[in-house]
């Protein structure tokens, strides 16, 4: 007897227990993609094939829900879960500027300008300043940053 024989010999809630640790091993390795959900799923299979008998389509229906329902819920209860963080800006670059000094390079009005910002140049909008003035960034919209006058 092979492995594969001796697999397919297996009565039917065994592989889908297996399949609930193969799906929620997958997921330790590669967080993220809502694979535990679907393995909570298997081992429900598994659990009420072992409890009752059930035919292969009734399994694989009971499969699809149950997949479903969890994915569903975990994707609602992750929604709900507030994540803290050292540094919620830390994806969000333009939020990261508000507040810096940066120096106006080229004339900036209502209308437009430019400023350095570390080692690039934005374009910019504010207050009548003259090229070496410093600012403040106030808010960055749309990729133009908006600056009030350093007092």
């Amino acid at each position: 007897m092979n492995v594969i024989e001796a697999f397919l010999g297996l009565e039917g809630q065994w592989l889908w227990f297996i399949l609930a640790a193969l799906l929620a091993i997958i997921e330790i390795i590669v967080p993220g993609i809502f694979l535990v959900f679907i393995a909570m799923a298997a081992a429900l299979t598994g659990l009420a094939t072992l409890l009752i008998d059930i035919s292969l389509p009734a399994q694989l229906i009971l499969f699809a829900i149950s997949s479903l329902i969890a994915v569903y819920g975990g994707k609602h209860w992750y929604n709900q879960q507030d994540v803290e963080s050292s540094d919620p800006m830390l994806n969000n670059r333009s939020a990261r500027m508000v507040g810096k000094t940066v120096t106006v390079v080229e004339p900036v009005d209502a209308n437009g300008g430019r400023v350095r910002v570390g080692d690039g140049e934005w374009p910019a909008r504010g207050p009548k300043m003259q090229p070496g003035e410093k600012a403040r960034i106030a808010a960055v919209v749309g990729g133009i940053v908006e600056i009030e006058a350093i007092d």
